[in-house]
């Protein structure tokens, strides 16, 4: 496996089963090696004949495919006209019809119970209206640059620049009358969730603060279509998201926590009886995270559909992350859970059949990137329908990710893994590498890393440890990092280091590597800080100093307080907890990488710690990359992301 052959696999993602539940939709990604661009398309199957077809040809981008009620069309988003729009394909066959115009793009469409009309997301400036119509001749003159005025903390974020005034609406279109019509107006951001199959009400979340920089909320509303009134269901205490309806309109199921361990808390279903207007955690005493958690860098747009419900009305579905795997689970309204499919395997999207228990789920492992199964959810039967990249990787040698199971601090157990070089011989040694997801929120695990396979493939083996912080291991676990960075995980990580070099003879312990990024950054910066064990290092998006990291990061004055416990009125803990701090014994070759546009965690954090470096005469070097944030590694532009595992792979080669 090389690092260009990420224009070679093909990502699958977000399937949705027909009403009748005889086919299904999904998106498949691709990407175009000439342009270097991400390209993107709806495509078909019919689940008895297994025949399937690809259904648009864009050249862009496409995503979030609905059924019709009636399964007769499908709506989804396309940029082909140079915005996002949403769009209408009838199943027998022409061309897609643009059913939005709107100005800044339109995304998320929802169908109503009758079929009859689409309600979807807009944003809107002070100054305009629904009705505005979109023009295709947008471009940035720079005779009409105006400087930035930033009255709030909340300015920037790393998805989408610099924010400007524009908030989220809703809006309805009739397919009969063209007639569109907006149902929520007040001055803070709305965002669509589902419309109740009785027809009766939409479901949509909401922070209504308008000063927001210090309100981390969203709550749950229903906008009643008739009387046009809007019922608040949460207390203003939490925060939710992806709401779905019980088939007689009865129950409103949606995700979410009250923040009781801030942004370490475990996300629970939580369920909402119009009858009785009671509102419970289902998943109070069901110590996982309900959703799915897994750390990847290959699928692009993987869909979490939320709690799907049978159509008896008392049961449901939902994913969570346990263990380094991402499960099904069935749950019902007498509080009682089920594991439904719960092998080693990454589950990244489901689609139930409602009247049937019966579904598709998507899977990636090690050694799979990622295909649809159908399930039979009684009888556990499992049937693969696609075989996307089987032409290709049936020739490549991948590697398999074998856990273990070791002790850290304080006796807790930590769960690890270890893939073996391609050509492994007994009895040979060989370099290893250390991987460190961020987060630190976050879970490794069972599923397809590219990065991992192409360094198995230079001969590496690779190792890689969820350490306390993680999701996957019980509330308790994924809280004890909060204050103690550099603490119990980093002892933690290199237990597992140590476990590992006791088990597995063929590890070289004189060529090892270290990398990660972001919280996965820091942790590398840290290690090479405390230890010489590691003869190179890679560190990416990384924090060196918590000090200045609290006013140059979008999340950074809030997730310091949250995750190292002080804010600039304790500078010796921001100090205490920095990298930076202990530059002076940094021994290990290091590789920085960077974006330039990273505004989770700006270049100015890697920029330090080069000159702080250099100025001590180590060896450090240091790789910006142009137009790219946060999320380089993932999604980053295509020939950039192979750059950077070409960086990677260069750096240990030299220095391992």
């Amino acid at each position: 496996m090389k690092a260009e052959d990420l224009y070679r696999l093909k990502s699958a993602v977000d399937p949705n089963i027909s009403p009748d539940g005889k086919e299904f939709v999904y998106i498949q990604t691709h990407i175009d090696e000439e342009k270097k661009e991400y390209i993107s398309n709806l495509f078909y199957m019919d689940l008895k004949t297994r025949k399937e077809e690809q259904w648009t040809f864009d050249q862009g981008r496409v995503s979030t495919p609905k059924w019709s009620p009636d399964g007769s069309r499908v709506a989804f988003v396309s940029n082909r006209s140079g915005k996002n729009q949403i769009y209408l394909l009838s199943k027998s066959g022409g061309e897609a019809r643009q059913l939005t115009e709107a100005v800044n793009g339109a995304q998320n469409p929802v169908w109503s119970p009758c079929g009859e009309k689409v309600a979807f997301t807009l944003s809107l400036s002070n100054d305009e209206t629904i009705h505005l119509k979109a023009e295709n001749n947008d471009t940035d003159d720079p005779k009409d640059l105006e400087p930035l005025v930033v009255e709030k903390m909340k300015y920037k974020s790393d998805a989408n620049g610099f924010l400007d005034d524009k908030k989220s609406f809703i809006a309805i279109k009739n397919l009969k009358t063209d007639e569109l019509i907006q149902i929520t107006s007040a001055n803070y951001h709305t965002h669509l969730q589902s419309w109740s199959p009785d027809g009766s009400c939409i479901a949509y979340t909401a922070d209504e603060l308008e000063e927001d920089d210090f309100s981390f909320k969203n709550d749950v509303y229903l906008y009643h279509l008739e009387s046009k009134e809007t019922e608040k269901i949460t207390g203003g205490k939490g925060i939710y998201w992806t709401a779905t309806w019980s088939q007689d309109s009865r129950f409103l199921s949606f995700i979410g926590h009250t923040r009781e361990f801030e942004n370490a808390t475990h996300s629970k279903i939580w369920l909402y009886n119009r009858e009785t207007r009671e509102l419970t955690c289902f998943t109070e005493e069901f110590d996982a995270p309900v959703g799915d958690y897994m750390v990847g860098d290959f699928h692009q747009g993987a869909v979490n559909p939320g709690v799907q419900w049978t159509s008896d009305h008392q049961g449901f579905y939902f994913m969570a992350s346990d263990h380094g795997n991402t499960a099904l689970y069935y749950g019902n309204v007498s509080g009682e859970i089920y594991p439904a499919v719960v092998e080693e395997q990454h589950i990244y999207g489901f689609s139930l059949q409602h009247k049937e228990h019966k579904g598709i789920i998507a899977v990636s492992k090690p050694t799979l990137p990622g295909e649809f199964y159908s399930i039979d959810l009684e009888k556990g039967e499992l049937e693969q329908l696609t075989h996307i990249n089987d032409s290709f990787i049936e020739d490549i040698e991948l590697s398999h990710a074998e856990p273990f199971e070791f002790q850290g601090p304080e006796g807790w157990s930590v769960q690890g893994w270890i893939m073996k070089p391609a050509g492994f011989k007994e009895n040979e040694k060989y370099p290893t590498i250390l991987e460190i997801h961020g987060g630190p929120h976050a879970m490794y695990g069972q599923t397809y890393m590219h990065e991992f396979q192409m360094l198995t493939a230079q001969g590496y083996a690779v190792i890689f440890v969820n350490p306390r912080g993680s999701h996957g291991y019980g509330q308790a676990f994924v809280n004890a990092v909060r204050g103690d960075y550099g603490g119990n995980d980093y002892a933690d990580i290199m237990a597992g280091v140590d476990y590992a070099l006791s088990q597995f003879e063929f590890i070289d312990q004189d060529r090892l590597g270290v990398t990660g990024g972001s919280y996965g950054g820091f942790m590398t910066n840290w290690i090479i800080g405390h230890t010489d064990i590691f003869k190179a290092a890679v560190t990416q998006r990384c924090i060196s100093n918590w000090i200045s990291f609290y006013g140059v990061s979008d999340i950074g004055y809030y997730f310091s307080e949250w995750q190292i416990g002080a804010d600039l009125n304790d500078i010796e803990k921001l100090w205490k907890h920095s990298p930076l701090a202990y530059v002076g014994k940094m021994d290990t070759p290091l590789l920085i990488i960077h974006s330039e546009k990273d505004y989770r965690c700006p270049i100015e954090q890697a920029e330090q710690l080069f000159i702080a470096l250099k100025r001590q005469k180590k060896t450090v070097k240091m790789i910006r990359f142009p137009e790219s944030n946060h999320e380089l590694s993932r999604s980053g532009k295509p020939n950039l992301r192979i750059k950077r595992l070409e960086s990677i792979r260069d750096w240990f080669k030299e220095s391992l």
